[in-house]
């Protein structure tokens, strides 16, 4: 009884190691894939890299904290307020701008809706009671239209947002360029 128990484990093991072995096979394939995929990634990321603008590079800043919840003053991963994620996200990219959303709107260049592009900035009134600006937004992209915004709400933290969603195009007030 002994010696077919052995005979059983022994069995169980080898099985067991022979089909890892082509576990193994199948991810250094798999790996060598990906490896392969990503260094097409990056040589057409290379290609383009040349007409890279600084209101790209705040926008890619921005979206890394796309995720982080909101917190009234804050500016870390840890939490964000709207106009802390625009000023963290140019500061970054070593741009000076304003720290509120008031004072960031008294900067910049006012533009209409069909000159917004990428990097611009969008200045909201959310309350009734202040009459001032109180909510920012930096345009992430304008695609046949639709201007998607990346900021921070108490609600969800910080998003991306169109414009053309109703609450958004009830608070609008106006669009500034910074760059």
């Amino acid at each position: 009884m002994k010696k077919i128990f052995f005979i059983c484990i022994v069995s169980l093991l080898m099985i067991s190691c022979g089909s890892s072995k082509n576990i193994s096979n199948t991810y250094k394939t798999r790996k060598n894939s990906i490896t392969r995929i990503e260094n097409k990634r990056a040589v057409k990321t290379t290609k383009k890299a040349a007409g890279v603008t600084i209101a790209d590079k705040i926008v890619w800043t921005a979206v890394t904290y796309k995720g982080v919840p909101y917190r009234f003053g804050g500016m870390t991963k840890r939490g964000m307020d709207c106009s802390g994620l625009i000023f963290t996200s140019f500061k970054q990219r070593n741009i000076p701008i304003a720290r509120t959303s008031h004072q960031m709107y008294v900067q910049g260049e006012s533009i209409s809706l069909r000159e917004v592009q990428r990097g611009d900035l969008l200045f909201f009134k959310t309350s009734r009671k202040r009459g001032r600006i109180n909510h920012v937004g930096l345009v992430t992209s304008v695609t046949n239209g639709d201007i998607r915004f990346i900021h921070s709400t108490t609600s969800q933290g910080v998003i991306v947002t169109s414009l053309y969603e109703n609450y958004w195009k009830r608070a609008f007030i106006k669009a500034k360029r910074v760059l």
